[in-house]
């Protein structure tokens, strides 16, 4: 699978013509990766509720065209409105414009979510893409080694992960997206933004992590288009040789009374 991470500005009323050059840029991608409420903004306050959609709305039928038009899949994110609450939530579009999965945010890092958000309750959110079993999660997410573990022993072999990271915080870019990747097995692709957002300078960074360690595509400060090819024989061979799944003893690891 060829995966494209389109690291770039989240202005809403820019995002639809900008997903479509980022779209036809990608040639020959099979998924293209946006980062975390790319349809709208990040750190727009109460604008987040006002913006929501529900996950068959009006944006995700325009992302479905894009699809089809350039033969590619789409995860996005966007805030989504459901059952009269509002989610930060990454939806991801398979190229014939059919929605495969739609997950939401379930740690929600401090005033910026939980202001505004409600948060998900579903730990492990996959969809089938081509060759590879696909998982969703947003941002924050990442940041907890369980939560990517539970990905890994639920047969996920690609994470995907739009994020809205500002500086200081590129250690989480650098370091830990680069661990995650190694401790738990999988591919892994870090989607960040390159902007100003209010008092948010986001650091880019964006990372096409191999479960080897090696970085398969990195961004820098600025715009940019990745691309990469995520390989399942080279999941297996890594797993073969790097046998932290197999050697877990989760006997040991729950809480003792």
């Amino acid at each position: 699978m060829k995966v494209a991470v389109f690291q770039g500005p989240a202005d809403g009323a820019d995002f639809l013509p900008r997903l479509a050059g980022a779209a036809a840029r990608a040639s020959g991608a099979d998924l293209l990766v946006c980062p975390e409420m790319a349809a709208t903004g990040y750190n727009i306050g109460e604008a987040a509720e006002d913006l929501a959609e529900q996950a068959d709305g009006p944006t995700a039928r325009r992302v479905a065209e894009i699809c089809r038009a350039h033969g590619l899949a789409i995860a996005y994110g966007y805030p989504e409105r459901a059952l009269g609450t509002v989610h930060n939530s990454v939806q991801l579009i398979d190229a014939t414009g059919r929605a495969l999965a739609n997950y939401r945010k379930t740690h929600l890092f401090g005033e910026l979510d939980k202001a505004h958000f409600s948060p998900g309750d579903r730990a492990v959110v996959q969809a089938r893409l081509g060759e590879l079993t696909v998982g969703l999660l947003i941002c924050y997410d990442v940041e907890f080694p369980e939560l990517v573990r539970a990905h890994a022993l639920s047969g996920t072999e690609l994470l995907v992960v739009p994020t809205a990271l500002m500086r200081p915080y590129e250690i989480v870019a650098d370091i830990v997206v680069p661990a995650r990747a190694y401790e738990s097995q999988v591919f892994l692709a870090y989607a960040n933004r390159c902007d100003v957002e209010g008092e948010l300078d986001y650091c880019g960074r964006s990372v096409v992590m191999a479960p080897d360690g090696t970085e398969l595509a990195r961004a820098g400060a600025g715009e940019e288009l990745l691309l990469a090819t995520v390989d399942p024989a080279r999941l297996a061979a890594s797993r073969r040789e790097n046998t932290h799944l197999a050697d877990r003893r989760p006997e040991l690891y729950e809480r003792k009374a």
